[in-house]
């Protein structure tokens, strides 16, 4: 009987050690799943930092270019009129004239 409860002892020992064993194999896994996932996380961050900056690079630059050209065809459209109405104020003053008289 003595046997019996000594071998009983002795697998219920090699068990509790190898539960043992195995939390602490899981609390290790557990350690590098976090620093593995702490890197990731960081590395993820700093691609994503860096895409944005990119694509906020190129945004203001189209931006840019965008409102370079409007300024550059509003310039040139003011240019024109300007030189139309130097070209022809009189012609235009003299339709004016000719519109209020003819009521």
């Amino acid at each position: 009987m003595d046997s019996i409860v000594n071998k009983l002892t002795e697998i219920e020992d090699a068990a509790s050690a190898i539960v043992q064993h195995a939390e602490e194999q899981k609390d290790a896994l557990n350690k590098e799943y976090e620093e593995k996932r702490r890197v990731f996380d960081e590395e993820l961050e700093k691609q994503t930092e860096a895409r944005l900056k990119t694509i906020r690079a190129d945004l203001e630059e189209k931006t840019s270019h965008v409102l370079d050209s409007q300024n550059d065809s509003s310039t040139e459209l003011i240019r024109a009129l300007q030189k139309e109405y130097e070209e022809r104020h009189t012609e235009y003053a003299r339709e004016i004239l000719k519109r209020i008289t003819e009521v």
